[in-house]
């Protein structure tokens, strides 16, 4: 099991989180769990529902998209400190892709429903969410 501080520093890292102040990150890493899985195992699947975000502190893993044709094709990998899946603590939308892990890996989790249920205990810590949101959402824009 991976101690409070460094999941306290894994959570940090998001840059989702990043206003955060420590006691909201603490809370946070109290409702983290850490998952492992095997060389090949999916982390997550495509076409399925979004659970919440994954930071990997050990290991790694791809972000595989299986096209139209039954081709899949490598969209990213993924090491220590890289997260994916942080849209899905705000909603239920389908994974676009699915992630498997290329070497035993470890990942700290955040479900959507422990992110939700500490957001309503600390409405000053979802308003900073909110916002960092809103500033990835308007650098997106801005490239396009």
């Amino acid at each position: 099991m991976v101690n409070v501080e460094k999941t306290i520093a894994s959570l940090a890292g998001v840059p989702l989180f990043r206003g955060l102040k420590k006691r909201q990150l603490e809370h946070l890493a109290q409702r983290s769990v850490v998952r492992e899985y095997a060389p090949g195992e999916a982390i997550v699947t495509q076409g399925t529902g979004g659970e919440g975000i994954f930071i990997i502190v050990a290991g790694q893993a791809e972000a595989v998209r299986e096209q139209l044709d039954g081709s899949k094709v490598v969209l990213n990998t993924f090491g220590p400190t890289d997260f994916f899946g942080e849209l899905a603590l705000l909603d239920d939308g389908l994974r676009t892709a699915s992630v498997i892990a290329t070497a035993a890996t470890q990942c700290l989790v955040l479900t959507r429903w422990d992110f939700l249920a500490a957001l309503k205990d600390d409405a000053e810590m979802g308003i900073t969410v909110l916002q960092e949101l809103a500033k990835r959402f308007r650098r997106a824009l801005d490239v396009l």
